[in-house]
């Protein structure tokens, strides 16, 4: 009779204890901008997978992609339950009202918007850059992509080039191809000293303060789904906000101004592709008297 009791106060205890953990799906799909880094990136998080794993109960998949264009497409489609976002993609998915900023990412003034040219060119000034060719960054990316073509509207250049990655933008300088290219002061700091001959510098460092990113939650997992990673990563110990960089129980910042960014020079993406690449909206054609007869 007696072992009968004990057999029966396991099973109430293993029962409440698996009713305690935070109710989820199987699996949890986490993205992440990897820049072909991806060994290095799954090392980084593989402690926040096995947290999660035992605090969820549930399967969790890392899928890092190689750029922001990359991961715009998933975040478009909703493939991903939680994403590590830069501040471009965080912008864009909440606009697009797709994932929800839970939680910030670290930042600071290393997330301000540059341009870097070789040590050797002869450029002093932004307006300089008037008929050269330029990297850019991938579309999502605040620092490469959205604040470049902001401090660059108006010029007209001889072509735009999109770099996959800032390392292979710095490369491109090295070898003579760009005259000049956008990406983040920390990419920048993080990149140069593993490009070859290391001989850059600091063209012009945007004024514009750029919000940190976001951890994101897709709208598709059900509010109580959202709620469970949120009080899971904000009560995380501290090693793990730590090793991935983000910040838990602080506020999220806004990215109003950002988006507003992106609208005024979303116009102008469409002359990307065209040589040379005038850098302004260009006014609607009037139609002449002939062509109304």
């Amino acid at each position: 009779m007696k072992f009968r009791c004990l057999y029966l106060l396991l099973i109430l205890f293993t029962f409440f204890g698996c009713q305690s953990r935070q109710p989820f799906h199987a699996r949890l799909t986490i993205g992440v901008v990897s820049f072909g880094e991806n060994e290095q990136l799954e090392e980084q998080y593989g402690e926040l997978k096995g947290y999660l794993e035992k605090e969820l109960n549930s399967i969790v998949e890392f899928e890092p992609t190689y750029n922001e264009r990359q991961a715009v497409a998933q975040i478009n489609t909703k493939a991903w339950d939680l994403v590590f976002a830069s501040s471009g993609l965080a912008a864009i998915a909440t606009k697009q009202s797709t994932y929800i900023p839970i939680l910030p990412l670290e930042g600071g003034l290393n997330n301000r918007s540059i341009f870097v040219v070789a040590q050797d060119s002869p450029l002093k000034k932004l307006s300089e850059l008037k008929g050269k060719e330029v990297a850019l960054g991938q579309p999502g990316s605040a620092t490469g992509y959205y604040f470049p073509l902001l401090n660059l509207y108006g010029l007209t250049l001889a072509k735009i080039r999109l770099a996959a990655t800032p390392k292979q933008a710095l490369e491109w300088i090295a070898e003579g191809e760009v005259a000049a290219a956008a990406m983040s002061l920390e990419q920048y700091n993080r990149y140069r000293t593993i490009v070859s001959g290391n001989r850059f510098r600091v063209l012009y460092q945007d004024t514009h303060s750029v919000p940190s990113g976001s951890i994101l939650v897709s709208t598709s997992l059900p509010q109580i789904e959202q709620e469970a990673l949120y009080n899971v990563l904000s009560s995380a110990p501290p090693m793990i906000p730590a090793s991935v960089g983000y910040i838990a129980n602080a506020e999220v910042p806004s990215y109003e101004e950002l988006i507003k960014v992106i609208e005024k020079v979303i116009p102008i993406t469409d002359n990307l592709q065209k040589q040379p690449v005038m850098l302004y909206e260009q006014p609607a054609e009037v139609p002449s008297q002939n062509d109304e007869k």
